[in-house]
């Protein structure tokens, strides 16, 4: 996760990205060469990975283990991973980076045999951007220095398929109504137990704070939101008459949670990942059921199942992770694959359902070939189970190659020149 701020990021999590099942002969004797890192794989590996994230954490950069004397080979191959992560994983977004967001990511070098570490920081948004030194440093008590905020949002979006244009597929439609969508939620009024505040007020005014601030650590936050239902009178408006052969009805009520640092959070940072958390499931979900009907190959139907939210602590950290699951996938199925995408086990009775069934209605209308034509990014539970499968089919990587993703724990303090 990444904290608001020029001089530090938190991390709670490194995870190695699953290699190939034809790879596992070849991990076990390690090449030198640089065709043992697969960028299209990890790149696929820290998009599945984003989708498991709640508000407020990102994947922060990647890390790798090597002998030292490779440290340099692999060095331009992570900085290209770096660019490709976060060039695939932005254009998913139904939100934009704000002018005063760090854009820096991370690339974390560990020497197999002296566990030397080299932290380098690259700005993604400057494709010349060069090399920065970045200390790492370990914290004790950070994993549990998170405060939590909860919000259930109704949701009831209408969109229409634009039948003017052969090459606007299912999902461009969905995702062109959802950016429509999202202008309301970023709009939208945020109360914080109840209470309108400023943007620069401190989150954890007025509340008790112990010694080590270690009682701001279990504070967790509801958030309620309000749309507005009508533009301002000073803004005017005009209708669109657009030819449609179908439209796509997202309708239930979506579970929401996002996380932020207790060291002196702001409200407009509380804010923001909600808002992101909103956004980021609303699509995550449309994206997975695409995915279902494009690997299933699911009869056409009038209405779908979104995927369920699930939540799952994680161990030592007051952070819960997500995932999704359709009806018929099971406790089991939703262990395996937090195994599989987070190098990480839990436990069966920890997962948490947070929701009850979703819907998105589409009439018979809609041509089904235009349908199946419109995915191809990742794939999650059935989806993500099967990515977890397709992940082993279709992609490759480096043994010691991991997304250093999420937060609290270790930080990072950047030099400043």
């Amino acid at each position: 996760m990444r904290e608001c701020s020029s001089q530090k990021d938190y991390v709670i999590l490194a995870t190695r990205t699953p290699p190939k099942e034809e790879q596992n002969d070849n991990l076990k004797h390690p090449k030198s060469k640089l065709d043992n890192l697969d960028e299209e794989w990890a790149t696929e590996h820290a998009n599945q990975v984003s989708r498991m994230l709640p508000g407020g954490l990102v994947v922060l950069g990647v890390f790798i283990i090597t002998t030292l004397e490779l440290a340099d080979d692999f060095q331009n191959a992570m900085r290209r991973l770096i660019f490709s992560m976060e060039k695939s994983m932005s254009r998913k977004r139904l939100w934009n980076v704000t002018e005063d967001e760090v854009s820096e990511r991370v690339t974390l070098h560990i020497c197999s045999s002296t566990k030397k570490i080299s932290c380098r920081t690259y700005d993604v948004h400057d494709p010349k951007s060069s090399a920065r030194p970045a200390d790492w440093k370990y914290q004790s008590r950070v994993s549990a220095s998170w405060l939590s905020l909860d919000c259930t949002i109704h949701v009831n979006i209408h969109i229409p398929l634009s039948a003017t244009s052969v090459t606007y597929t299912l999902e461009k439609n969905t995702k062109s109504g959802l950016t429509r969508w999202a202008k309301q939620i970023e709009n939208g009024v945020y109360l914080i137990n109840g209470q309108v505040k400023g943007n620069d007020c401190d989150l954890l005014e007025g509340q008790k704070k112990n010694r080590g601030n270690t009682q701001a650590a279990a504070h967790s936050f509801d958030v309620r939101v309000l749309t507005q239902l009508l533009l301002n009178s000073d803004h005017r408006s005009t209708a669109t008459v657009q030819i449609c052969s179908g439209s796509v009805n997202l309708r239930g009520n979506v579970r929401c949670r996002a996380y932020i640092h207790s060291n002196r959070p702001k409200v407009k940072d509380a804010v923001q990942a909600v808002k992101r958390d909103i956004l980021n499931t609303v699509a995550d979900r449309c994206e997975i059921l695409f995915e279902d009907l494009l690997l299933n190959e699911t009869p056409e139907k009038k209405n779908y199942e979104l995927p369920q939210r699930v939540f799952v602590p994680l161990p030592g950290s007051t952070v819960m992770l997500c995932d999704y699951k359709f009806g018929d996938e099971s406790a089991e199925e939703i262990r395996d694959h937090f195994s599989d995408m987070l190098d990480h086990e839990i436990q069966i009775e920890d997962v948490e359902i947070a929701e009850e069934v979703n819907t998105a209605c589409m009439p018979s209308c809609v041509n089904s070939e235009a349908s199946l034509t419109n995915t191809n990014d990742e794939q999650p539970e059935q989806p993500n189970k099967t990515i977890g499968v397709k992940i082993q089919q279709n992609i490759g990587v480096i043994a010691a190659l991991a997304v250093a993703a999420f937060a609290a724990g270790i930080s990072f303090h950047y030099f400043s020149d």
